[in-house]
């Protein structure tokens, strides 16, 4: 867990209104203070609290390390928020299926109406919370060297979901970045071709601020 401070010149005088929660996407580079929160932090002027995870799923079983933010859901500790900015699923379907049960996986996540399943779920007791919540897409391959290059079509499928999930439900918000990596540039991803790289958690977080304060006057 982080909280997030802005580095720009006003001072805040309030505690944490956003949390931030999710999987590698949203956690890569934590530790430098430059992930996808820090940078909605600097770019909104106010701290961020992130719970995000490296390794985190929807469907993490185990109890204690499940507890301490490995299972998504349990990153979720209750409080008041404004707005909860959050991803998962990656490590569910295309890093976690083997590629052999996409979708009855998929179907575990989410509906194909955007109703029924482990991230509606969520989305509805984090709205019960009061907060607006954010969906987050993912980074797509660049088209060359990535070990997710063939999954092309359930990330787009999920992200069918989670987008009629938003449209069907107040509230909720879905940001895609599937149109983010230009063909054939690398520079979006990680050595390992699947994580952000920084300039790509600098575009994510871009994105993220401003979809916020395009629908929230007050940011």
């Amino acid at each position: 867990m982080s909280c997030v401070q802005p580095t720009s010149a006003p001072e805040v005088t309030r505690g944490p209104r956003i949390l931030a929660m999710g999987d590698s996407m949203m956690a890569a580079h934590k530790v430098s203070g430059r992930a996808v929160a820090d940078h909605v932090a600097r770019a909104l002027n106010e701290p961020i609290k992130d719970h995000s995870m490296i390794g985190a799923s929807m469907s993490y079983a185990l109890p204690i390390t499940g507890a301490m933010g490995l299972n998504i859901s349990k990153q979720f500790r209750g409080g008041r928020w404004d707005w909860i900015v959050l991803n998962g699923g990656g490590n569910d379907l295309w890093l976690g299926c083997g590629c052999h049960s996409c979708d009855n996986k998929m179907e575990k996540l989410i509906s194909a109406d955007g109703r029924i399943g482990k991230i509606p779920s969520l989305v509805a007791r984090l709205r019960g919370s009061g907060a607006q919540v954010l969906w987050v897409g993912y980074l797509r391959s660049p088209g060359r060297g990535s070990p997710i290059e063939g999954c092309r079509e359930e990330g787009d499928e999920l992200e069918r979901r989670l987008a009629t999930m938003a449209e069907t439900t107040y509230g909720v918000h879905f940001v895609s970045i599937a149109d983010l990596v230009p063909f054939g540039d690398r520079s979006y991803h990680g050595i390992d071709m699947i994580h952000p790289s920084l300039k790509g958690s600098a575009e994510i977080g871009r994105r993220v601020s401003d979809y916020i304060r395009a629908v929230d006057p007050t940011r």
